[in-house]
């Protein structure tokens, strides 16, 4: 078997659809059958079973899908750290996020990072849930994601960040925009913007209401908060979502956040597969980001550097970040 094998093989596992992998790589999709044909016939498995869908790994495919993931993430950042050295000054971080998250908890830290490192390049993949980061995280060769904090995963390090309060999002004008905190008894006329299944945020809510016995109505479902709390807005429907930056002020001039305190706040923050294993630049690319998104303590020095890694965050502003809250 080849490192290329394995990687179609980790790719395949992870969405399902072999047409779906040979359309981000540029070939057949019998080109990706003959990868995952190849490593079956050396082990003598299945490792591949087909659906109605698309496929998924057998049980020895799993194992072995757990087993690449391992090896193949800890050769492709040993292979870009080696040409990170190469190249000197240059190199590059990898973050694969949801597509909500640079606008809210990273545009001022990516900023600072640029102007300290104009040198090195900032790259983003978009995916669609801290799941799917997760899969990201562990397939290909990406430094860091940010996501949802939840149940552990094996071979992924989860550093919480910020809590985020959560708050029901309506129009200015709906009968509990008046309110100054929602209440349980206040949710049962709510008709929910959902957001999808696959999301660690709406498997916390679900969680949350199932524990108190809450069962909300919900005609409408979305793919990420900004069009949640856009929808809200228009007037059709209410969305509970964190209480993310940016959201409140002039650029939404209709909308109402109102804090729902008997909600647990959700934790967000930093992925990787192993902190000890992360690049200089992309400790600092981290630490940055986390400064920028906690209040610091008084008179705390910019030039106090992370005790753990000898790097230091860039702060892009004159006073320290306040955390995600309402106006």
């Amino acid at each position: 078997m080849t490192l290329d094998d394995l990687r179609v093989f980790i790719a395949v596992c992870r969405t399902g659809n072999l047409s779906a992998v040979a359309r981000d790589l540029t070939c057949t999709q019998s080109a990706v059958s003959q990868h995952v044909r190849r490593l079956e016939r050396e082990l003598g498995l299945s490792l591949l079973e087909r659906h109605p869908r698309g496929v998924a790994p057998t049980a020895a495919g799993r194992i072995l899908h757990e087993a690449a993931c391992d090896g193949i993430g800890g050769i492709d950042l040993a292979l870009r750290r080696l040409q990170d050295l190469a190249r000197g000054d240059g190199g590059s971080v990898r973050i694969t996020t949801g597509a909500t998250t640079v606008r809210h908890f990273m545009s001022e830290a990516v900023v600072a990072f640029r102007q300290r490192f104009p040198q090195v390049s900032l790259e983003f993949q978009t995916e669609t849930s801290s799941r799917s980061c997760f899969d990201a995280l562990a397939a290909n060769d990406l430094d860091l994601a940010w996501i949802t904090i939840g149940a552990t995963v094996r071979g992924i390090e989860q550093r919480p960040v910020v809590e985020l309060p959560w708050v029901l999002a309506v129009k200015a004008d709906d009968p509990l925009a008046a309110k100054s905190r929602i209440e349980p008894a206040d949710l049962a006329a709510v008709q929910l913007i959902r957001l999808p299944e696959s999301s660690t945020s709406r498997a916390h809510l679900d969680s949350c209401f199932a524990e108190l016995g809450i069962r909300l109505a919900s005609d409408t479902s979305v793919a990420d908060w900004d069009t949640a709390i856009l929808l809200a807005e228009l007037g059709l429907g209410h969305a509970v979502v964190p209480a993310l930056p940016g959201w409140s002020g002039p650029s939404h001039p209709g909308l109402r956040l109102i804090p729902i305190p008997i909600l647990p706040a959700l934790s967000a923050g930093w992925a990787v597969r192993r902190w000890d294993a992360l690049s200089p630049l992309a400790r600092t690319f981290a630490d940055t980001v986390s400064y920028n998104c906690t209040p610091q303590p008084a008179g705390a020095s910019l030039e106090t550097r992370t005790a753990a890694t000898g790097t230091e965050p860039i702060r892009n502003r004159e006073a320290p970040a306040a955390p995600p809250h309402l106006a």
